[in-house]
């Protein structure tokens, strides 16, 4: 009997070890594909330059859309189609604009210096004659609470900087961002006119960064801008001299913001699929968001994660691959200020009873990549980082626990299905993120095809084992 056990032992330490040189090659095959003949800076090259900005509701989204179909359809999708969903339609409705004036003590003339701002994303404007009014600085919704009565009528200009001392620059911005999201309803609580937000970012630019703003209903609504941080430093130098001196000088801060909603209109998830030839049923979702804010390219957020889910389908394709499980290439419409394109892929997935096994998203820049995070049961995880061996040799040697992306959460909250997230070396991802900065030019190819084989890795691996 133990003689039995052994050779059984054995025997299975021969069969992993095949399947593994066996998945090790084909894995190679697929990064020599993408790393020799990837298409995937060239098409963020055309969705960059030739469409660019890609906010929902925008004739940028309309033709990005048309694109994502086409170069679905080229690159060897089964099928390729649109999913209908409604999208919000904000626009900025001109340009924003911000200065700090300042009269001394005993001077009959106000000086003014222009503050490079960004409306805040679904922000309202502060009509044709702006906002004029004092400022306020606060480092912390604790500081505003304290000082709440001094803030009726002012401007709240909140200065929290990004945490230095975080290492995993998501966390910084987790940490920073709810002043920008909460921040202009906290305010006007207690009577503020306007708000500005210091950007999220740890750049030493001076590029303001937009990003979504939500709005209590409880409270009025006032306009909300972010400010690049060179001038952000300035402006709380200006404020804390002025309450230092025995004769302070009077500032005034004038905004203009022109933003509004429009009514809502069509937008749609771009789906391309690879049917599946022994469990068609079962499906596997990879994907990025093909919106962007209007004020940049939106190559790194997220046109580089939409062409990098373009260049698996298109890998695949070129090698031969033919899959077990059917796998949707998905290039989600509205994450950026309302994520209708994410809900309505799993509102219609609940409705039609599919059976999602796993998702995959790219959604933090075409940078170096350095792992995957995943949720799922420990059983999955422990599948996962068995796979970490394979895929490390390619850049992808960190596999962490919790780990997905907005546009796939919820098919997460709607099946449990297990997500993942490809995590590239952020240290560079917040000096672009939602600013005029995120151009073609500050991606490098050897980084976005590097992520597209790593993430073409791991659809592999979940496809021939499941999860």
């Amino acid at each position: 009997m133990r003689k039995l056990s052994v050779l059984f032992i054995l025997l299975f330490s021969v069969i992993v070890a095949f399947a593994q040189k066996e998945d090790s090659a084909f894995i190679k095959r697929i990064s020599d594909e993408i790393l020799m003949n990837g298409k995937a800076y060239e098409n963020l090259r055309h969705l960059t330059k030739n469409i660019g900005a890609r906010l929902a509701g925008s004739q940028g989204m309309v033709k990005s859309e048309q694109w994502g179909l086409k170069i679905m359809q080229e690159s060897g999708a089964d099928k390729a189609y649109m999913q209908e969903c409604m999208v919000p339609h904000w626009v900025r409705g001109g340009e924003d604009k911000a200065a700090l004036k300042k009269k001394t003590a005993g001077a009959t003339e106000w000086t003014s210096k222009t503050l490079d701002v960004v409306a805040l994303g679904n922000s309202i404007g502060g009509g044709k004659n702006g906002i004029s009014a004092e400022v306020i600085e606060v480092k912390s919704f604790d500081e505003l609470e304290k000082r709440k009565d001094e803030v009726k009528g002012k401007v709240v200009f909140y200065n929290y900087k990004f945490n230095p001392t975080f290492i995993r620059t998501f966390q910084a911005y987790g940490d920073a961002n709810k002043y920008r999201g909460q921040g202009p309803s906290m305010a006007a609580k207690y009577g503020a006119v306007g708000v500005v937000v210091r950007s999220m970012s740890h750049s030493t630019d001076n590029n303001p960064h937009t990003g979504s703003t939500r709005y209590d209903s409880a409270y009025a609504k006032i306009p909300a801008v972010a400010i690049g941080l060179q001038d952000a430093d300035w402006l709380s130098t200006e404020i804390n001299a002025q309450a230092e001196t025995t004769k302070p000088a009077q500032l005034r801060l004038e905004l203009f913001t022109n933003g509004h909603f429009l009514p809502d209109t069509i937008g749609h998830n771009i789906i391309g699929e690879l049917k599946g030839a022994e469990f068609p049923e079962e499906i596997i979702t990879v994907g990025g968001h093909l919106d962007s804010w209007d004020n940049c390219e939106g190559a790194h957020d997220d046109g580089a994660g939409c062409v990098q889910t373009i260049e698996i389908l298109r890998a695949f394709k070129a090698i031969g691959y033919k899959p077990k499980r059917t796998i949707r290439f998905v290039l989600f419409a509205n994450e950026e200020n309302g994520l209708r394109g994410g809900n309505k892929y799993a509102d219609e997935a609940k409705a039609k009873g599919e059976k999602h096994i796993f998702a995959l998203e790219s959604d933090a820049g075409g940078f170096t990549p350095r792992g995957f995070g995943m949720t799922g049961t420990d059983e999955q995880f422990q599948k996962f980082l068995s796979w970490k061996p394979l895929i490390a040799p390619y850049g992808c040697s960190e596999f962490n626990r919790g780990g997905g992306g907005a546009d796939i959460g919820p098919l997460n909250r709607a099946f449990k299905t297990p997500t993942a997230g490809l995590n590239p070396d952020s240290q560079r991802y917040f000096d672009v993120h939602h600013a005029r900065n995120d151009v073609f030019e500050a991606v490098n190819k050897r980084e976005l095809d590097l992520g597209a084989v790593n993430m073409a890795a791991l659809i592999y691996l979940v496809d021939k084992y499941g999860m």
